[in-house]
């Protein structure tokens, strides 16, 4: 898979790169640093909301918040759409996870999260490789329509800015990091870096997360 990065992916054992961002949950802005020398934190990045893989990641990440709260974690994720974008989507779709606005993607490039090139070869994979990254469809399909399967399933309808996020985002990837109180990365999780194709969509296991956050203290 050819990408397009200006750094490489953050590892476990650097800082964390710190960022402040517009807060969709509140009006205020969220910054890595009000963590710092408080809490660990697991940090999220994702795409817009036109993005089905990274709606369900939103849902699987809101019912893991209190589970990693109660281990002395806090949650944070980072949605690439406007505040007021993301607003009205979580007016109707409320969640627990901490949430703040990043549309042009800044944390992505600071994390080094990669951008695939969408050669020939990458067009070929969307349409050959089959996943089924949450177990809710009969069986694994293309990417593709696993993707057009999920909107019909959520019941979801783009709007112009979504359109917009996509033009601009497409094929972005996706991660997620585990950042100790210290501010230093502990666990990296990038989409697609060990499965190719066939990782699109896949957060870590809870186990796999909480059993990471358990070692911190």
């Amino acid at each position: 898979m050819v990408t397009v990065v200006t750094r490489p992916p953050v590892s476990p054992g650097e800082p964390a790169p710190d960022f402040t961002l517009p807060g969709i949950d509140r009006h205020e802005p969220v910054s890595l640093a009000d963590y710092r020398g408080k809490s660990p934190v697991f940090l999220a990045l994702l795409l817009g909301l036109w993005c089905p893989f990274c709606r369900r990641q939103i849902a699987q990440l809101g019912e893991m918040e209190g589970k990693l709260k109660a281990n002395g974690v806090e949650s944070l994720g980072v949605v690439a759409t406007p505040p007021e974008n993301a607003r009205l989507y979580f007016r109707f779709r409320p969640t627990r996870l901490r949430l703040a606005a990043d549309p042009e993607l800044t944390s992505h490039r600071a994390y080094g999260v990669p951008k695939p090139d969408s050669t020939p070869e990458f067009m070929e994979a969307l349409q050959t490789t089959s996943v089924n990254p949450y177990g809710d469809l009969p069986e694994p399909l293309p990417v593709i329509e696993v993707a057009a399967r999920l909107a019909k399933l959520d019941g979801y309808v783009e709007n112009e800015t979504d359109r917009a996020d996509t033009q601009r985002q497409w094929p972005q990837l996706k991660a997620q990091f585990l950042i100790d109180r210290d501010g230093i990365v502990r666990l990296a999780n990038i989409e697609c870096a060990t499965e190719g194709m066939a990782g699109i969509g896949k957060l870590l296991s809870t186990d796999e997360i909480l059993t990471a956050a358990r070692a911190l203290h």
